[in-house]
């Protein structure tokens, strides 16, 4: 089933500002870390699984809930989703001790991993087949915006009135969301419905993507983990330049995710293989050039522009490798995301003992 016209990009629109509110709780802790464990008394390296927890249990809740809820109406299921995380964010706001915290994130990863699961893949049901690809980044555009708006929005929030207020401006805007959906989608009956069996055979046919997919974005959080002590000790900037930087870096992203959506349709394995070359040039550049803030920044757009093309590229070689399963796909490129993301945060936990 197709939306057509002003529908689809409603549609399309509503599942991206999913997937960006979904994206801005799972990392909105990141700049949060240091209140939250002052507030209940705990380490920070403690805090800090409020952000390794959420990737691990969505690569783990991706088949779980997928295959789970096969024969419910998709829509049905997003709204759902939603509202679960508009429950966490609420438990997360009014949290009187850390494993109420706790609590809420498991739930923020359940979301994750069935939302992306199901509204990834969603573009080839909302519009028109020549627009899939354009519909597909601006979904994932949703990954930058994030970063962009979303941490600075936290942070902002956090110092101001106190982390608290930032989890009851993310529940509001769940709320939203889920009227969001329920207004734009039009019902989604399951077209292929998802088995372990079906998962099994995209995963035969997905173990390229699947590989070349974790390498890359573990490559990429092994790296941007240790960024901001780059700039700190290496480059040599204040905390306002930093900040500045790293918007950048989110906007260039933004950038690359477009960019890479007008080229995938034709050309999705060279626009990968270009962004990966990216990725590894600039940080093999960083350490050399790196030390001038002109050099800093310039590498860095590099790296968010390639770094921005990374899940639109994966998600459509996922469903390219599966054609006859467009859900098992998502399932196996959520999975495989989170769980780099997981595994990545918690290196960042490390870095930072």
């Amino acid at each position: 089933m197709w939306t057509d016209g002003v529908d689809g990009v409603f549609a399309v629109l509503a599942v991206m500002t999913g997937i960006f509110t979904i994206v801005t709780t799972e990392i909105l802790p990141i700049c949060l870390l240091t209140s939250i464990a002052a507030d209940f008394s705990i380490t920070e390296g403690t805090a800090g699984l409020t952000m390794t927890m959420p990737g691990l249990l969505a690569a783990v809740s991706a088949p779980l809930v997928t295959v789970s809820t096969a024969a419910v109406d998709r829509r049905k299921m997003l709204c759902a989703l939603v509202l679960l995380l508009t429950l966490a964010n609420i438990l997360a706001a009014a949290a009187p001790a850390y494993w109420v915290v706790v609590i809420s994130r498991v739930l923020v990863g359940i979301t994750i991993g069935g939302f992306w699961s199901i509204g990834a893949g969603l573009a080839a049901r909302l519009v028109p087949p020549e627009a899939v690809p354009r519909a597909t980044s601006v979904i994932f555009a949703a990954v930058p915006l994030g970063s962009v708006l979303g941490v600075p929005m936290g942070t902002f929030i956090g110092d101001f009135t106190g982390w608290r207020t930032a989890f009851v401006v993310m529940a509001v805007l769940s709320g939203g969301v889920f009227v969001a959906l329920m207004v734009a989608l039009p019902p989604l009956p399951p077209v292929d419905v998802t088995r372990l069996s079906v998962l099994r055979g995209a995963l035969g046919s997905s173990r390229t993507a699947l590989s070349v997919t974790f390498l890359v974005v573990l490559a990429h959080f092994g790296a941007y983990t240790y960024v901001r002590p780059f700039l700190e000790q290496v480059t040599q900037v204040d905390a306002g330049m930093i900040t500045l930087l790293l918007l950048a870096y989110g906007a260039a992203g933004v950038i690359g995710n477009f960019a890479a959506g007008a080229m995938i349709a034709h050309r999705l394995r060279p626009t990968f293989t270009t962004s990966t070359a990216m990725i590894a040039g600039a940080t093999i550049l960083l350490p050399a050039l790196g030390s001038w803030d002109i050099g800093a920044a310039a590498l860095l757009m590099i790296w968010g522009v390639a770094y921005g093309a990374v899940p639109v590229c994966s998600q459509t070689w996922f469903a390219k490798s599966a054609p006859e399963a467009p859900e098992a796909a998502s399932v196996l490129f959520t999975g495989s995301f989170q769980a780099t993301i997981g595994i990545g945060a918690l290196q960042i936990m490390k870095g930072q003992g």
